[in-house]
């Protein structure tokens, strides 16, 4: 069954505050991160009303927006165009930026609250502010300057530009800093809502396969509690891999993953990882193995066996029934280049750019389950083996992504 230590760790140590609500509005669940975000103690949330958590000045009107909701529930982010805040237990309030998704359980409408402490996006925007006003005070000293000091406007004009182009730079970093908060909320609402939408499918099935199972208790069903029994692992098993992608890119993300080098023989280490994943073929589908050059390489076997399982998963994932995937492997000269081969629905051109981006799915697989994070999590490893990775295809023909490193990794 799924791994209950992986779900746990996730909500657990969610940088962001994730608060469950039931249909009276009240807090069914609240995270660490909320509770630390809003002042409170573990738990201390727990069957308060929503409301606890609005500004005074907000909250007489935010039952009505509330019920607005529950009658007409849709996944949205709130505060576009306006400032947002949520009150803490000391009465203070805090600048927040807020998503919503919701679910049904037994006929209840429950809703998930993803909140984002924006303090910190605040202060550099008011910053921001202070070095525009600081450069047009700037700009009215050059004016005067220039009217009262002829004789010394050449250096003068000098001196002063030179501090401009101090405070144009650091008003620069500011903004590009605002840039790359901006893009990392968009990566982590782009989570949240996949991450929302990998999670139901699953789940739902093995809630439904689970409730079936007990419909068959003769002795004459059992292929059909086989049936269901099956669903739930394939299930589960693609649950543990979505857990398995975010857990490696929060390790990456973390520096967490360094490598560990050794002497190996790369043929028959191919071959062995390939003998793990034959089990994932499908009806009729051939993995072939193409191996010329050196046998011997010095490199990491743990982050390799990761990059040569992401692309033949891969691979198989995105090929139909009958359809040969192909590794071929070339030793020379230094380098190791390995190639995984299919004949799938390949990728279109204008998607090509960004498959290598955390969270990117091409459009002709939005219906064939998956995190956006594989190919990602690749080039990420073959980084660190000092590598470089590239990728061709053509839609509806098959796609190679070709992987090159070094023989020798010091």
């Amino acid at each position: 069954m799924l791994d209950q230590a992986h779900m746990t760790s996730l909500f657990e140590n969610a940088t962001e505050g994730i608060i469950l609500t039931g249909r009276e509005g009240k807090i069914v669940l609240a995270n660490p991160a909320a509770d630390r975000m809003f002042g409170y103690s573990s738990s201390e949330l727990i069957g308060q009303p929503i409301e606890v958590l609005i500004p005074d000045q907000y909250r007489l009107h935010h039952h009505k927006l509330r019920e607005g909701f529950y009658e007409n529930p849709a996944n949205r982010a709130m505060g576009h165009g306006r400032d947002l805040y949520g009150k803490r237990k000391d009465g203070s309030n805090t600048p927040v930026e807020v998503s919503l998704s919701h679910y049904r359980k037994d006929n209840e409408l429950f809703v998930i609250v993803f909140i984002v402490d924006i303090t910190q996006r605040k202060t550099v925007e008011q910053n921001m502010v202070e070095q525009q006003y600081q450069l047009e005070k700037i700009t009215d000293q050059i004016r005067k300057l220039n009217a009262e000091l002829e004789v010394k406007v050449e250096e003068r004009t000098l001196i002063l530009k030179e501090a401009l182009q101090r405070l144009e730079q650091s008003q620069k970093e500011l903004s590009d800093a605002l840039d790359k908060e901006k893009q990392l909320n968009e990566i982590k609402s782009r989570f949240v809502s996949m991450a929302s939408h990998e999670f139901r499918t699953p789940l739902s099935t093995v809630l439904s396969s689970a409730s079936l199972l007990e419909k068959y208790k003769a002795a004459d069903e059992q292929d059909k509690r086989s049936r269901h029994i099956d669903k739930i692992k394939n299930s589960v098993r693609h649950l543990n891999d979505i857990l398995e992608d975010f857990l490696s890119l929060g390790k990456l993300d973390e520096g967490k993953v360094t490598t560990a080098v050794s002497d190996f023989d790369l043929k028959e280490f191919v071959q062995d990882t390939v003998e793990e994943m034959k089990g994932l073929l499908k009806k009729d589908q051939q993995l072939v193995i193409e191996y010329e050059g050196d046998l011997m390489i010095h490199s990491d076997k743990k982050l390799l066996k990761n990059i040569i399982i992401n692309l033949t998963t891969n691979a198989i994932k995105f090929s139909e029934e009958t359809s040969p995937v192909s590794i071929h492997i070339n030793v020379s000269n230094g380098r190791a280049l390995i190639s995984v081969i299919d004949e799938g629905i390949g990728i279109g051109k204008e998607d090509q750019d960004h498959l290598f981006s955390s969270f990117f799915r091409g459009a002709n697989a939005a219906n064939i389950a998956g995190t956006g994070l594989g190919l990602h999590i690749v080039k990420r490893y073959t980084d660190l083996l000092k590598g470089n990775v590239s990728l061709h295809s053509e839609l509806n023909k098959g796609t190679t992504v070709t992987v090159d490193i070094p023989v020798h990794l010091d």
